[in-house]
């Protein structure tokens, strides 16, 4: 654990250094520890195969937790606020990708196995649709863009995307339940209304605290044990574990109190920070670029061309039906091209679920860390400078009249 989380912050403290955002150091600081380096030798010798069942189960346990935490952050207020232009831009970034993404599915099931053929295009579909909703927030933080319109609207359609990524990933994974468990489908409806029953007493609970001290420790473990009780009843059900641990984060109510709100998050953060680099490690050791052959090359640079045409293609033409300036619907087009850690567990439930062989799933990562390490450069050529706070500041689809000349005023 200890050599884990070393190697985890040096590589992302490099990629800070570079402009990048740290999972990218993170997740290729996983890959490297992998086979990909002298043919598994370097794997073999910093983790031997009798202790990675229990790295995997440290990974799982961090998944858990990020999940929820992802949850927790999601903020519903950004879209009420975003109006219609939110919604026209997660469609455009959702749907175009997904439909130019599913006859990429049947062209790549023609050289890869997998479990279901129907959830197999889906899924290659769902995979280039995703948008990394914690990853992008971030980016939007380290380039001081926060009070920026481009900001509220990337977030609020990051948002809807992934709602509806890991809606659409839960139903494609039952398609591929084929274990007897197929019937407990019929009890995420009656699950669903019991997260939702446990809302109010969860707002309760939290109200109980004292203004002006910090969280109590009992809430914290409260909620610790909903998220991995949550977790652990999806996948009685059938579903990933991850699905039930974000969808206890996204019940747990915000508290009124902004000092109860952080201490949470930074609770839930410190644990993710010990837990989650397992995860890279685990990953990474599924990923073996150094076997790549001129096929998955040729798999790379299409599932590259689908990715990005469609992300990017289809969130500018949203944009720019709406009437936004060029420019800025490239800005806003390139920050929904984010996917980072979002995509790879993604990646990692339909390799699970037996849709994705490993070469195929080394393409896809691979692919989800060039496309989040783009953004950074290309904001960076799109607007000249390194903050973009002023792109978007009025209101979108409304141009600015030309200001009436100001009466000079005069001292007697």
């Amino acid at each position: 654990m200890a050599l884990i989380i070393v190697i985890s912050r040096l590589f992302g403290v490099l990629a800070r250094r570079l402009g990048q955002p740290a999972v990218i150091g993170e997740i290729l600081g996983g890959i490297l520890v992998g086979p990909t380096l002298f043919h598994g030798a370097l794997t073999d010798a910093l983790f031997p195969m009798e202790i990675r069942p229990h790295l995997g189960t440290l990974a799982n346990v961090g998944l858990v937790i990020f999940m929820f935490f992802v949850g927790l952050e999601f903020d519903s207020s950004r879209l009420r606020g975003s109006g219609r232009i939110a919604g026209v831009t997660a469609f455009g970034s959702a749907v175009l990708p997904f439909v130019l993404g599913m006859p990429l599915g049947l062209y790549l099931m023609r050289t890869h196995e997998s479990a279901n053929d129907v959830a197999f295009v889906l899924f290659i579909g769902i995979a280039v649709s995703v948008t990394a909703f914690p990853v992008l927030a971030r980016i939007i933080t380290d380039r001081g863009m926060q009070g920026s319109r481009i900001a509220a609207l990337s977030l609020s359609a990051a948002a809807v995307c992934d709602l509806a990524a890991w809606t659409a990933l839960a139903a494609v994974q039952g398609m591929v339940s084929g274990d007897g468990h197929g019937w407990w489908m019929l009890l995420m409806v009656p699950y669903a209304l019991v997260l939702f029953w446990a809302r109010p007493l969860l707002r309760r609970m939290i109200a109980r605290a004292k203004p002006g001290s910090p969280l109590p420790s009992s809430v914290f473990t409260t909620l610790l044990v909903g998220a991995l009780a949550s977790a652990a009843l999806t996948q009685v059900i059938g579903l990933h574990f991850v699905i039930g641990a974000f969808l206890f984060g996204l019940i747990v109510p915000r508290p009124e109190r902004p000092a109860h709100y952080e201490g949470l998050l930074e609770r839930t953060q410190n644990l993710t920070v010990l837990l989650l680099p397992m995860y890279f490690v685990t990953s990474g050791m599924k990923v073996d670029l150094a076997a790549m052959g001129m096929s998955d090359l040729r798999d790379f640079a299409l599932v590259m061309l689908v990715a990005i045409t469609g992300k990017f293609g289809g969130t500018w033409l949203a944009v720019r039906s709406q009437g936004m300036p060029a420019r800025d619907s490239a800005v806003l087009a390139t920050l929904m091209n984010t996917r980072g850690l979002t995509e790879l567990i993604a990646l990692g439930v339909g390799l699970e679920a037996g849709l994705l062989d490993e070469r195929l799933y080394a393409v896809f990562v691979l692919m989800a860390v060039i496309t989040t390490a783009m953004t950074g450069p290309l904001l960076k050529r799109l607007t000249g400078q390194g903050d973009v706070a002023p792109l978007g500041a009025t209101p979108l689809a409304v141009r600015a009249e030309p200001a009436k000349p100001q009466k000079q005023e005069t001292s007697s």
